[in-house]
């Protein structure tokens, strides 16, 4: 059904309609039940949804940062707050859970340049909240963090040679931690997906409901959120390629020692 013929049997409007389809207006328990009957939504699902509705909506500590990011951004940072595996691949940066403060404020520093773009206030919101973001890496004692660095990132220098001692020195430490896999993958071979990168969320159930992979891709000019089923499968397949062409952990620890050690003395 179009929204236009949802709106019309309801007898409501098709901006309403379109209003709760993108979460630009939350859904009340009435109207849900309407749509649920609409769509003949069986009754076990219909409970588990209905059960979602009526829980009470929480601000995430992310609401604060909102003037600092555009709503998309803020989208994805809910959604990984609340996930419980992550996979990441990261072909020019340091991934941002894995960032020190000193290197997140160098990254910025490169994306907006130097007088800044944006005020130094903003600049210094955004890297509270990526810091803020990282307690994600330790809070679940069940998390699966897995991240795919390309040897570039290991490389390419933000801040000082110090920074960037002290970054990988960090990358080694918390890949010894539980819950938390960093691989890299070397110059050497062809690369087997190309450039760009991303990040895979998926979730527990709740409700008994299964809930569909997240992916998250950043680009120039911004970000973007994908949720149907072929396109996530597709990342995942692109995960694994680049896991098989990674080094294993402990080669990967051994390399991030040798470009601390060589390439940053």
């Amino acid at each position: 059904m179009s929204g236009d013929e949802i709106a019309e049997r309801l007898g409501w409007s098709a901006s309403k309609i379109s209003r709760i389809e993108t979460y630009r207006t939350g859904v009340k328990t009435a109207d849900l039940r309407r749509l649920l009957r609409l769509y003949e939504v069986d009754h076990a699902r219909s409970a588990q949804l209905m059960a979602l509705a009526t829980q009470p909506e929480t601000r995430g500590w992310w609401s604060g940062y909102a003037s600092a990011f555009p709503a998309e951004y803020l989208s994805y940072i809910a959604l990984e707050d609340s996930a419980t595996t992550l996979r990441a691949w990261s072909p020019e940066l340091i991934h941002g859970l894995l960032q020190t403060e000193d290197y997140a404020v160098a990254a910025l520093a490169a994306v907006f340049g130097t007088p800044p773009r944006i005020p130094p206030g903003e600049i210094q919101r955004r890297v509270e909240a990526r810091l803020r973001r990282q307690t994600l890496l330790t809070r679940s004692p069940d998390g699966d963090f897995r991240f795919v660095l390309d040897e570039a990132a290991l490389r390419h220098g933000f801040g000082t040679t110090a920074t960037m001692r002290a970054q990988l020195a960090q990358l080694e430490e918390l890949s010894r931690r539980p819950g938390i896999t960093i691989r890299v993958l070397p110059f050497a071979g062809p690369h087997p997906i190309g450039p760009g990168g991303f990040g895979i969320l998926s979730f527990g159930p709740v409700y008994g409901m299964r809930l569909n992979d997240v992916v998250y891709v950043e680009h120039l000019t911004g970000q973007s959120l994908l949720a149907d089923e072929q396109e996530t499968y597709e990342y995942r397949q692109a995960f694994r390629k680049l896991t098989d062409a990674a080094l294993d952990a402990e080669e990967s620890r051994a390399l991030i020692v040798s470009v601390a050690g060589q390439h940053w003395s």
